[in-house]
């Protein structure tokens, strides 16, 4: 028997499904963004890129490890999935962890009505 030691990334939209299974979703956004549009209800955001496109994975995954579950399934977004699909395909490879990339990002779903709080 062979057991894979990573997990696939899944693509998928930001449902009302997805959002009552209380899936953790981290918005890995820049805080401008989040100020901007809001954020989705319940969402953690953990920073990935900041304005300049550099970042800093060590950081983020602190925060992230901190904050998440990340032995179990959980979702990011960012503002077009762009970023996500990145930092989605990152944590997969690398660390094998169960991460949905929420696709089409916050502007896509914001046209859908998805509900946004403002971050505070």
């Amino acid at each position: 028997m062979i057991t894979s030691l990573f997990a696939e990334v899944k693509h998928a939209p930001l449902t009302q499904e997805l959002l009552d299974s209380k899936i953790p979703i981290v918005d890995i956004r820049t805080t401008g963004e989040w100020v901007e549009t809001g954020i989705v209800k319940s969402s953690i955001p953990i920073m990935f890129f900041n304005e300049r496109g550099s970042y800093d994975a060590q950081a983020f995954l602190a925060e992230l490890n901190k904050k998440v579950d990340t032995k179990k399934p959980f979702a990011l977004i960012c503002r077009t999935g762009s970023r996500t699909k990145v930092v989605s395909n990152f944590l997969d490879t690398q660390l094998g962890y169960s991460v949905t990339n929420i696709s089409g990002g916050i502007m896509y779903h914001k046209m859908k009505t998805i509900p946004l709080v403002r971050y505070k």
